[in-house]
């Protein structure tokens, strides 16, 4: 497990450095090795204006060696101005050279998933949400939850493909799976998705281990009760951990309280 970052509480960042524009967040992130296994292969990185999560896949240490890499990466970013997909392709890129230095010759290969969100600079306040793997990025915005990120696995390209329903796909044989992943020797390939940045916006970006113990109806409900992004991730994981935790659990909740000008104050990331 590595983690880079530190949780706040109402924390004001400069939209641009070229703008007015300012955002007050929250954001919390959690993670627990969970009740099966023995160590903790995520890893997650909380850094303006980046946030993601990585699921390690391997034999041994190799996945943590695997999630490690790409956080540790990713938090080079933190602090920037400006992060576009060609800054986080590169960055996933250098974490696929650092995992195969890292973790040698191993039995089954290493590798992650990643999954997050940066805050885009575009015209408008903007998230990109970038995905490899199946960990998700979810929104939970009036009221309804919204799924961003698709899946890269056996079992969603059976669902896409009409093969099987969703109800089959939770007790699929292949439903650990994934077709995508940051490793193996291979070049990352992340989906990216805009999604506007706007004030009552709650966003949670979390592992498999989430997904595996909760269904989405599941995480609505705690989403929509939990007054704050803490509460809301301690909930989550603590559910998670609690219905059977047969997975590492991790979960980064993110709340956006303001966008706006405000030309009194000089806030920076």
């Amino acid at each position: 497990m590595t983690t880079r970052g530190e949780n706040a509480s109402h924390r004001r960042l400069r939209y641009r450095s070229d703008s007015d524009v300012e955002i007050e967040l929250s954001w919390f992130a959690l993670t627990d090795a969970g009740r099966r296994r023995d160590t903790n292969q995520d890893s997650y990185v909380a850094t303006p204006p980046i946030f993601a999560v990585a699921d390690g896949m391997g034999g041994h240490s190799a996945g943590e060696i695997a999630s490690a890499a790409v956080v540790r990466r990713l938090a080079d970013l933190g602090g920037s101005t400006s992060v576009s997909e060609q800054d986080i392709d590169e960055m996933l890129g250098d974490a696929v050279d650092d995992i195969e230095l890292d973790a040698g010759e191993t039995e089954l290969g290493a590798g992650t998933t990643v999954t997050g969100v940066c805050i885009s600079q575009e015209d408008e306040p903007t998230w990109k949400v970038f995905n490899i793997g199946d960990s998700r990025v979810y929104q939970y915005f009036k009221g309804a939850l919204s799924q961003i990120t698709v899946d890269h696995s056996v079992v969603q390209h059976l669902i896409d493909t009409g093969a099987i329903t969703e109800e089959e796909a939770e007790v699929h044989p292949h439903a650990n799976v994934i077709t995508r992943a940051v490793g193996f020797n291979e070049a990352p390939i992340p989906d990216y998705t805009s999604l506007a940045l706007i004030p009552g916006q709650r966003l949670l970006i979390c592992s498999d281990g989430l997904t595996k113990e909760l269904t989405d109806i599941g995480i609505q409900h705690f989403l929509a009760t939990q007054p704050t992004a803490e509460e809301a991730a301690r909930t989550l994981v603590r559910q998670a951990v609690d219905n059977a935790g047969r997975d590492n659990v991790t979960v980064i909740v993110i709340d956006v309280h303001a966008v706006g000008d405000d030309r009194t104050e000089e806030i920076t990331m």
